[in-house]
């Protein structure tokens, strides 16, 4: 296990440096990246899907990114204490057909001592846009890290 700072209990900083890398990790779409954050038993639950370890972590992202077409993603800190963070978030991404989506999203996160992320849970309505909608074009510029992400 390789411990992932920063590690809680979270201040202010250190939450939003969590966050930022969560959101940086995430717009890689890598999958064996993303879930190196997680423990090897970690426990989610998105949307209606329930995942457990790592293994099935790599698989749930496999089939999302190959379903969810330039997939890119903002991540915002809402509020935390102690091992816990949680965070608003929006993504965009658009399917085989070409049809654009905006998805809005709530998420609760529970982390170890070692800084990894033992529980997820994620609430998700999905909206769809025009492709003249978007306003989410890839990654988050550094100069842009922290910004509010608009509701509408």
């Amino acid at each position: 296990m390789t411990p992932r700072p920063p590690f809680p209990p979270f201040d202010e900083a250190s939450a939003r440096k969590k966050v930022q890398a969560a959101e940086d990790a995430w717009n890689t779409r890598d999958p064996e990246r993303v879930a190196l954050a997680y423990t090897e038993d970690s426990v989610w639950r998105n949307r209606d899907r329930f995942v457990t370890g790592r293994a099935e972590i790599v698989a749930f992202l496999r089939e999302k990114w190959d379903r969810e077409l330039d997939y890119a993603l903002r991540k915002e800190l809402w509020a935390y204490q102690g091992d816990r963070i949680a965070v608003r978030f929006q993504y965009e991404c658009h399917d085989a057909s070409g049809q654009w989506w905006r998805s809005h999203g709530n998420e609760l996160w529970e982390f170890t001592a070692e800084g990894l992320m033992r529980r997820r849970e994620a609430s998700i309505n999905d909206l769809r846009i025009t492709e003249a909608e978007r306003r989410i074009l890839g990654p988050r510029p550094e100069s842009e890290h922290g910004a509010l992400i608009p509701l509408r």
